[in-house]
């Protein structure tokens, strides 16, 4: 059937045409991997976490700052002056200004590692919060019983010589304000510990292994402290064997805590393998 006249016939490319804008049959050119080499191919596996691995080397100039801060404000404030503050200029007496003048100390120590741990939670926390390892996951449940059993244990020891004492059943008898004087911070920084590791756990932060390593080597220097209150105050003796125990138990926990986070930073590489 012959076209009718007002019909136009559709226009086609002829493929003999070098200079239209698609050339020949072929819609796109092919691209000469030598000649743009910014373009990434990925090969493999490998090639992938490559490119992830380079996109957070070059995050960490960000962070690297808060490597060093974070540390010095916690020696800033806890070992600084614990051990080189004198302890006449802080301990007033066995009373109730002295107890709180310790507290305060220890509130300061408090202070600086809630600020070291959100310092290590902004460097350890993935952006990825719904990747399949996440943080949380990896915490176990024997890890989080274990440490509340050594905590609660610590907690319950000092009570003991406490009601024993007031029961006169340990002699001679320690008044209850010298008693708050020698463990009374210990007590309430022990409490804190307890909030803060339930709390990492609820947040998932990464930090959940490194809270209890805080504020345990903390808590030898403030034993310490405690052993050095008990000779100005005229302490019992089974005082301060107590004391002494106490520094040997919580030096146990932290070793074992120690030997966890050696296990756990090679469990990546034994699944692997």
């Amino acid at each position: 059937m012959n076209n009718i006249s007002w019909e136009a016939s559709l226009p086609y490319s002829s493929t003999e045409n070098g200079g239209s804008i698609i050339k020949g049959n072929r819609v796109v050119e092919p691209i000469d991997s030598e000649e743009t080499p910014e373009i990434p191919i990925f090969h493999s596996e490998q090639d992938v976490v490559e490119v992830k691995s380079s996109s957070f080397l070059m995050q960490l100039p960000l962070k690297w700052p808060m490597w060093l801060l974070g540390p010095s404000i916690l020696l800033a404030t806890g070992v600084v002056p614990t051990l080189w503050l004198p302890l006449s200029s802080v301990f007033l007496g066995p009373n109730i200004a002295g107890v709180l003048s310790l507290i305060g100390l220890d509130c300061i120590f408090n202070m600086g590692a809630m600020l070291f741990l959100l310092m290590a939670d902004a460097c350890g926390r993935p952006k990825e919060s719904s990747t399949s390892c996440a943080v949380g996951s990896q915490i176990p449940l024997r890890y989080k019983l274990w440490n509340m059993g050594a905590s609660v244990l610590g907690f319950l020891v000092p009570l003991v010589l406490l009601f024993a004492s007031c029961k006169s059943t340990l002699q001679p008898h320690l008044p209850f304000n010298s008693f708050m004087v020698l463990l009374g911070p210990y007590l309430l920084l022990l409490s804190i510990q307890m909030l803060t590791e339930m709390l990492t756990w609820h947040w998932r932060s990464p930090v959940w292994l490194v809270a209890p390593v805080v504020y345990e080597g903390y808590r030898v220097l403030q034993l310490m402290r405690g052993i050095s209150l008990a000779g100005e105050i005229s302490a019992p003796a089974w005082m301060v064997e107590s004391l002494r125990g106490l520094v040997t138990w919580w030096i146990l926990i932290l070793g074992i805590q120690l030997m966890r986070v050696a296990w756990l930073a090679g469990l990546p590489y034994r699944s692997k393998s």
